[in-house]
């Protein structure tokens, strides 16, 4: 029985609701990307984001699983949608660079590390791929 002595599944129950599958599909993504499993991580997320196409964790994960499973372009959308839900996300300014690098837009990809430096400007590894990238 459920909630109220009906049978089934109701509005209440957490495991029907779009954003608690959604994040359940983004922590688990999480752990493959944790154990080297980007192509598996990709498609967990992909599910997420058709149920919060709007949450930027979800779009900065999928970015970050498509850039490593060399999927660079389709990175550098997921990264860009990221940017734009959450301006501030200097880890979604970092991937949108990365994958600009690799598809030729340097000048972009400049101007997106330059903000996470502003944001963030103790991490070393965006320091380290602008040296790299600007040379």
């Amino acid at each position: 029985m459920g909630v109220n002595g009906r049978h089934g599944p109701t509005a209440g129950d957490s495991e029907d609701q779009p954003a608690t599958r959604a994040y359940d599909l983004l922590e688990r993504a999480r752990e493959f990307l944790r154990g080297g499993h980007p192509h598996q991580a990709a498609m967990l997320l992909g599910e997420a984001k058709l149920l919060e196409p709007e949450k930027g964790s979800i779009r900065e994960t999928l970015g970050r699983a498509l850039y490593l499973s060399g999927r660079t372009a389709r990175a550098r959308r997921e990264f860009a949608k990221a940017v734009q839900i959450d301006p501030v996300n200097d880890y979604a300014h970092f991937g949108l660079a990365l994958s600009c690098a690799r598809t030729g837009q340097r000048t972009r990809a400049i101007a997106h590390l330059k903000l996470a430096i502003a944001m963030r400007p103790g991490v070393e590894a965006y320091r380290d791929a602008l040296d790299r990238i600007a040379g």
